[in-house]
């Protein structure tokens, strides 16, 4: 059988394992030190962001942002619908209602639309608005975040931005995550660059990572004892993972243009099966491609598909299933239009790791044909 060909495997750089002998050679192993504070500089020097705060994961991140924008006990939330759970989980965490918006299909992200119909609706009749959006930049690709930007602004939103998928995307040549508030990246093992799990608070506003930093050190007041005025979490990142990040960042815009290389392959392939569409770059922004995603002819079964490329020794999976189609949201409203409800029904995601050769991509393209029975 053929090695095994994953979804979006780790890709080191060649450096990650001098950054962790540093960190070894310092005997900084837990959490803060020299590769914490050089990751953190290097996030700011790439997506311009002005500060950064090195945290465990992307949700701990957006669990922070939540917490420094006083957001808890009951407020409402706004979110993506098509998205991970680890988007929206930080809401349950502190106690607040969660309020879904559906996609578009000219970015597959949240749609604006739907997002100022809603708003509006409430203001015109007195309501009250959420206190926050969370909106996530799905499958490494820019939502239309110019006009979400004005319309949270027109309204009091604050706007929190999930770029746990797109770091190195760009709209109008801003990076995704740094149009908001705040925002947030993953690392985790299978992002476009990855410190084995971690992720990144990123903002402008100097006061609210300075209280996330305090917050992520179990909230210790200044004292030569362990005082403490509020309760904190330990969501610090390691020394240790720093410096695999350090190595990653040596190398992510080459990950981005391989990303690609590899998107543009599969659409080269795969242009002669009619009915198949991928995902869409809006106007005036250039995506990650962290992972290919394509929509399926109807009459094309998703789990087919998926179980005839493992068969083959090849990893792929469906699209995000809706956060308001799981059973913890079952009771949680929404602006929902059924399009990510197709997108899941009709989507699949590819192998697009960097490190995927060109003849492997042609492989996996082949048995797609052979299984939709294409020539």
């Amino acid at each position: 059988m053929n090695n095994r060909i994953f979804l979006s495997p780790p890709h080191m750089g060649g450096n990650e394992q001098t950054y962790i002998n540093e960190a070894f050679q310092s005997n900084y192993i837990a959490p803060l030190g020299h590769n914490v504070d050089l990751f953190e500089q290097q996030i700011k020097d790439f997506t311009g962001a002005k500060y950064a705060l090195a945290l465990t994961s992307g949700t701990a991140a957006i669990h922070l942002a939540l917490r420094v924008l006083g957001i808890k006990d009951g407020d409402e939330v706004m979110a993506s619908t098509f998205t991970f759970i680890g988007s929206v989980a930080p809401i349950l965490y502190e106690r607040c209602v969660p309020f879904f918006i559906d996609s578009d299909t000219s970015s597959w992200n949240l749609d604006p639309d739907l997002l100022e119909e809603e708003l509006a609706k409430r203001y015109a009749k007195g309501k009250k608005q959420p206190k926050a959006l969370i909106l996530t930049h799905l499958y490494g690709q820019s939502a239309h975040i110019l006009r979400i930007k004005a319309i949270c602004e027109q309204y009091g939103v604050h706007l929190i931005e999930d770029a746990a998928e797109s770091l190195g995307a760009t709209m109008a040549g801003k990076h995704t995550g740094t149009f908001g508030k705040m925002g947030i990246y993953s690392f985790n093992g299978n992002k476009i660059i990855t410190t084995s799990g971690g992720g990144v608070l990123v903002s402008n506003d100097e006061r609210l990572i300075a209280h996330a930093r305090h917050l992520s050190t179990q909230a210790r007041d200044a004292a030569s004892h362990y005082e403490h005025t509020e309760y904190g979490y330990n969501y610090r990142m390691s020394n240790i993972i720093a410096g695999i990040g350090r190595g990653q960042m040596e190398v992510l815009s080459d990950r981005v243009k391989r990303r690609k290389e590899i998107f543009d392959l599969y659409v080269h392939e795969l242009s002669t099966v009619p009915e198949i569409v991928f995902m869409p770059e809006i106007e005036n922004s250039s995506g990650n491609r962290w992972l290919t995603t394509l929509l399926l002819p109807k009459h094309v079964s998703v789990e087919t598909l998926r179980l005839s490329l493992e068969e083959h020794n090849i990893e792929s999976r469906p699209l995000w299933k809706p956060m308001h189609a799981q059973p913890l949201f079952s009771n949680a409203n929404g602006c929902i239009n059924g399009i990510s409800d197709n997108f899941f029904a009709q989507g699949i995601c590819l192998p697009s790791g960097s490190s995927l050769r060109n003849e492997e991509v042609t492989r996996v393209a082949s048995l797609i044909k052979q299984t939709l029975s294409l020539p």
